[in-house]
């Protein structure tokens, strides 16, 4: 590896918006890096972790004018909802900003595999910073223009994930770091926006990561809130326990709709 060929597409996408609001997708990348891809276990070459489809989701941002961040790489090159300084986030068992073992227990990459140290450094200065560089900018932007800005951190995880929580998880997981990265006003706006066929929950679980901890700033006019998605509102369940990743034609649609609205939700908030 050398470290001038390592990004063969683009750190992220960006497209800027005319609204207060930013939509963050840091899981939903499935691009490697040559080095990571030829240490990856079979089962991780599979991106089993990864939070599928999240741009498909929410592909009505633009027609919104609201703007988002979309991370291209996988989360096994460079965890970019982990700190710099990768110091853990939860109490329990998790996974770090180079992670080495899958949400199923099992590693990353295979033994004698794993990345050098070169290339987690070049990962962190061309992939990581250059995210957080750009939400940082434009949040600092959004705020000056509209007096406030909002920033949502778009994930998805599979329902049934035994190394990080026990049981199934609820259909929304609304992370806001126990009210402290949000004005009240939007937790309410996003948790009452639901159909009641969905379920919910607010800080349980998942209480918001790096980027909605970091970011969400109430005090100084930015807010974050992530929301932790349960795949099996609009993945095929089947395939999915084959590892195998597709669309449920049936439940998508019903689940970008709700997404728009909670969007527009939040667009609609002023603070």
């Amino acid at each position: 590896m050398t470290t001038h060929d390592v990004l063969a597409v683009p750190a992220f996408d960006f497209i800027q918006g005319d609204s207060p609001l930013l939509v963050s997708m840091p899981h939903s990348g499935l691009n490697l890096t040559a080095e990571v891809q030829a240490g990856l276990t079979d089962q991780a070459k599979k991106l089993p972790d990864t939070d599928w489809f999240i741009p498909e989701l929410y592909d009505f941002l633009e027609s919104l004018g609201v703007g988002f961040i979309k991370a291209n790489y996988s989360r096994y090159v460079i965890d970019l909802n982990r700190p710099y300084d990768d110091k853990p986030l939860y109490a329990t068992k998790t996974t770090g900003l180079f992670p080495d073992i899958l949400f199923e227990d099992t590693p990353v990459f295979a033994e004698g595999k794993a990345p050098s140290d070169e290339h987690k450094t070049f990962c962190k200065e061309h992939i990581w910073k250059p995210y957080h560089g750009t939400i940082e900018q434009e949040l600092a932007r959004l705020k000056a223009k509209f007096g406030y800005a909002i920033l949502f951190d778009a994930h998805s995880i599979a329902a049934e994930v035994p190394m990080l929580f026990e049981g199934t998880l609820p259909d929304f997981n609304w992370g806001t770091n126990e009210g402290k990265a949000c004005d009240a006003a939007i937790a309410n706006a996003v948790t009452q926006i639901l159909r009641p066929n969905y379920t919910q929950v607010l800080n349980g679980r998942f209480k918001g990561g790096y980027i909605t901890r970091h970011f969400g700033q109430p005090n100084d006019g930015i807010h974050a809130i992530q929301l932790e998605l349960s795949q099996a509102t609009y993945i095929n369940d089947e395939l999915a326990k084959e590892s195998e990743y597709q669309l449920d034609k049936q439940k998508q649609p019903l689940i970008t709709q709700q997404l728009k609205d909670v969007i527009e939700a939040l667009t609609a908030i002023r603070l």
